[in-house]
């Protein structure tokens, strides 16, 4: 019985060493970063300036591969399917990492069972704007003329189920005032649409505004995070401006299939931090109207589980769902 117990120990032992090798040795071959949007996109040149300083670090090549669709979930959704050893990473948004899941009649995958987060990697405000002209001078302005006329001030947003859409239809709850919320094809068209005054107000994002708004030709009346963007220093936040407790922002993050050894995980997660202190990432990534927030896995867990309970109380109250 002894030497059978031996021997049995023997072989588990055996059969431990090549993964106990392959996390010792990680990585030893080039890694994918799968980019769940098309080129030339914020999330795409964020991706791009980090991959280099990624790839010093690890010693390995960090490949960036696009696959946009879906709101994120097409890219996302690859690389769950992928091996758990590291190898194939995701950088993807709020949206396909934890609002999808609420959002979305039916999902490829669970992002919280199928998916580790290894790091958030930048935080953006949403912009509320007007045009240059807008004759309401600030948020109380806008709250009061929303309440004085129910359904007559309309809200332009970047489409159905973002998160700008579910941060304007936060703005109604927070304001308990009751606006028209018009979905665009992407936040472009409604920020122009606003600049033009073809529509009184826009939730738009820092990058597609924050130029306009520096020429002066366009109206920021507040940023959506609970902190001012370092972008627009001068504009007050929603909840400096009455709407207390009022925060949304985007978000960019990088998460690995579920099961990816927890050495593996932190070796990654090392390698995003330092990236991001690199000062000509960290200058990108504010060229891009973001701001570099690097985080532990488990801070980064929490973060999308307080989103999802957040957006998912607005998606029941607004019955909003995406086939």
């Amino acid at each position: 019985m002894k030497k059978m117990i031996m021997t049995a120990l023997a072989t588990a032992t055996v059969l431990a060493l090549p993964a106990a090798h392959a996390q010792g040795d990680f990585p030893n071959r080039p890694l994918r970063l799968v980019v769940s949007f098309p080129p030339g996109g914020s999330t795409d040149l964020i991706a791009r300036v980090m991959a280099p300083v990624m790839s010093k670090q690890l010693g390995q090549q960090v490949v960036v591969e696009n696959k946009g669709g879906a709101g994120g979930n097409i890219g996302v959704e690859s690389v769950v399917r992928s091996a758990p050893d590291g190898y194939t990473m995701v950088f993807s948004g709020a949206g396909a990492l934890g609002i999808n899941s609420v959002l979305y009649r039916t999902m490829p995958f669970d992002p919280v069972k199928d998916l580790i987060p290894v790091s958030m990697v930048a935080s953006s405000p949403f912009v509320v704007v007007g045009p240059a002209n807008s004759p309401y001078k600030d948020v109380k302005a806008l709250l009061a003329a929303a309440k004085a006329e129910p359904g007559k001030l309309s809200i332009g947003h970047g489409g159905l189920g973002t998160v700008m859409h579910l941060a304007s239809e936060l703005f109604n709850q927070i304001g308990e005032v009751k606006t028209v919320l018009v979905p665009y094809k992407g936040t472009g068209p409604a920020t122009t649409d606003a600049l033009a005054g073809q529509i009184p107000v826009a939730m738009s994002d820092v990058p597609s505004a924050v130029g306009y708004i520096k020429e002066g030709r366009m109206k920021a009346f507040a940023v959506t995070t609970r902190e001012r963007s370092s972008s627009l220093p001068d504009v007050p936040t929603l909840d400096e401006s009455g709407m207390k407790g009022y925060e949304a922002m985007g978000w960019f993050g990088i998460a690995v299939p579920a099961g990816t050894p927890e050495p593996v995980v932190k070796r990654l997660n090392a390698a995003i931090r330092t990236a991001l202190t690199d000062p000509g990432v960290i200058e990108r990534v504010r060229a891009a109207g973001a701001d570099p927030a690097p985080t532990s896995p488990e801070e980064f867990r929490k973060i999308i589980a307080t989103d999802i309970a957040k957006w998912g109380d607005i998606v029941r109250r607004t019955g909003l769902k995406l086939d």
